[in-house]
């Protein structure tokens, strides 16, 4: 999975899609129903690293893979979307050989 730009960015995409369902389901309902503010401080920086690292990865892949500008966007915008980047994630599957490299 990590031996090409597409490998790497369908690694982030997945990492940061998950760090934002964290977020939603898991640290907000701590903070409004029980009151556990910290849950969303925490969850909330990483998630915003993550998502730093998810945009340097669109870029690197648009470079390498050389995406056109729409789909570029389009990965920008999964994110965020909940669930948006494991959809991103199933159409991308479809530019890997079974091998496991690229198109």
């Amino acid at each position: 999975m990590f031996k090409n730009a597409l490998g790497r960015f369908r690694f982030m995409g997945i990492l940061e899609g998950s760090s934002l369902l964290i977020l939603l389901f898991i640290a907000m309902p701590l903070k409004y129903w029980f009151d556990m503010s910290n849950a969303v401080t925490i969850v909330g920086t990483l998630h915003g690293y993550i998502f730093l690292a998810y945009i340097v990865a669109i870029l690197y892949a648009m470079i390498a893979v050389k995406w056109p500008f729409r789909f570029t966007i389009g990965a920008v915008l999964s994110a965020f979307i909940p669930f948006g980047n494991f959809i991103l994630d199933s159409r991308l599957k479809v530019f890997e050989n079974p091998s496991g490299e690229p198109l």
